[in-house]
């Protein structure tokens, strides 16, 4: 007797492709290899940001002796570019070209600034170091942030509204999960490439990295927009009507709950970030680390995203309300601070990578969380308008956050060192302490925020819509 012949067993690339949060985005008029090239302007931004909000804060800070405040206004410069972000999305929208083209041109020129801005990026910052050209390196420093900053979102913003193009309408939302999936991809992979090479520092290498990585750059860009969007001149010409975004602006905010909505958003991104500037200094000045293994904590920060990315696709895939997935993810960020918190005075670095890698976890439950609820109050003609809402308050809380984290480190290191007769309490982790404890009374209050809204989101719902199949109509992803 015969045994039945076993089914043959799946190829390694697919049990991958099974495991890829939201792999199931791929259609035939966008198949998942061709969602992937055009993922990797994504991996590219990624890649700055580990260089702007990792690598380069600590060593700034550690081994050039910049001040910290200053620090981290630099690294929250190119974020206040983010409220333009909804603006560019829209111009995009309504571009009109002779070529036919809508967001190749704001790809392209948003690559070219984000490599300008890394081309010049590591002489500007070795010029901080030299006292008698401090004022030229600072100039030139913060227009490198700027130019950076402002390259890679408006290039994260064109190349999401592509994707929207390209998608089916039913995939449209899961499409964009992807991209923002190999965000943190290609942050968790930058972090460690960039840390092992930079595990035995040198002026030098932090000039090698950051040159390569503003060609790489160049590289990944040119590949993901290869022949990606088609010509449509009727798309770009110049007579068509499209909707004033003053309008659209307005009739969105006049509206209490997405008010409520957005300050709790601001809030719980305002109590992420301000660790941002910190995390890596922290991890050199009070444990003692080298610049590869603190870099490494944004690896460990990226991976833990993930982490928290995937785990929320599988709770909303069970009926999670997106807002109690919020309110969740703030709970866990609560307690990673405290972990990061205690891991200087016991003197743990496990504690603190653990600590890193669950403000990922945090802060992707709470970032997807309420993207899904924005998602469920787009409509056709406002998609793009309430997802850029939630970006921009995100993005400039965020950056706000870093900025205050900077100087209150700084600010209250001074005090207690100052001969003050409360300097003997004084410890080198003071000020980075005084920062994570205000960031978890910022989490909770986030919390206070949203948990009114929560249980409304399926109330709100009728039985047949579903935020997941609606149009997309991007205008704006926030990072």
């Amino acid at each position: 007797m015969t045994r039945p012949a076993r089914p043959p067993k799946p190829h390694w690339t697919e049990l991958v492709f099974r495991l890829l949060p939201f792999a199931d985005a791929a259609s035939v008029d966008l198949p998942l290899p061709r969602l992937l090239r055009l993922s990797l302007f994504q991996v590219s931004v990624g890649m700055a940001m580990v260089l702007l909000n990792g690598t380069l804060n600590r060593v700034m800070v550690v081994e050039l002796g910049t001040p910290t405040w200053l620090v981290a206004l630099l690294i929250a410069v190119p974020l206040f570019a983010a409220p333009f972000r909804a603006l560019v999305g829209h111009k995009s929208d309504t571009h009109r070209s002779v070529l036919g083209w809508r967001r190749v041109p704001y790809i392209w020129f948003g690559t070219l600034m984000q490599f300008g801005g890394l081309a010049i990026m590591p002489f500007a910052l070795l010029l901080l170091a030299v006292p008698e050209r401090f004022e030229i390196g600072l100039v030139a420093a913060t227009a490198a942030f700027l130019l950076t900053g402002i390259g890679f979102h408006v290039t994260q913003t064109a190349g999401l509204a592509l994707a929207t193009d390209l998608a089916p309408e039913a995939k449209r939302p899961r499409a964009v999960a992807l991209l923002y999936v190999m965000l943190l991809v290609g942050m968790m992979f930058a972090a460690f490439v960039i840390g092992g090479i930079l595990a035995d520092y040198s002026a030098t290498k932090l000039v090698q990295v950051i040159q390569g990585c503003a060609l790489l750059t160049i590289i990944l860009n040119v590949t993901a927009l290869w022949k990606q969007e088609p010509r449509n001149t009727a798309a770009t010409a110049p007579g068509r009507e499209t909707p004033k975004f003053a309008q659209l602006w307005q009739a969105f905010v006049s509206d209490g709950r997405n008010a409520r909505l957005l300050t709790a958003i601001g809030i719980g991104a305002a109590g992420f970030a301000m660790q941002d500037a910190l995390l890596e200094p922290y991890g050199g000045e009070i444990l003692g680390l080298s610049v590869g293994a603190t870099t490494g904590l944004t690896g460990a920060w990226a991976l833990g995203s993930l982490a928290g990315f995937t785990l929320s696709g599988r709770a909303l895939a069970r009926g999670w309300d997106p807002l109690r997935l919020a309110g969740a993810g703030l709970v866990v960020g609560i307690n990673a601070f405290l972990l990061v918190l205690f891991a200087g005075p016991f003197a743990a670095p496990l504690m603190l990578y653990a600590g890193a890698l669950t403000i990922g976890v945090g802060l992707g439950l709470f970032s997807v969380g309420t993207l899904m609820e924005a998602m469920s109050l787009a409509k056709n003609e406002s998609a793009g308008l309430a997802l850029g809402a939630w970006g921009a308050v995100q993005a400039t809380c965020a950056g706000i956050g870093i900025a205050v984290g900077g100087l209150l480190r700084d600010g209250v290191a001074a005090l207690l060192q100052s001969g003050d007769s409360t300097a003997t309490l004084a410890m080198r982790a003071t000020g980075y302490g005084t920062v994570y404890i205000l960031e978890i009374g910022l989490l909770l209050i986030g919390l206070a925020a949203i948990g009114p809204l929560v249980g409304q989101h399926n109330r709100m719902r009728t039985e047949d819509e579903d935020p997941l199949a609606q149009p997309f109509g991007l205008t704006e992803f926030p990072t």
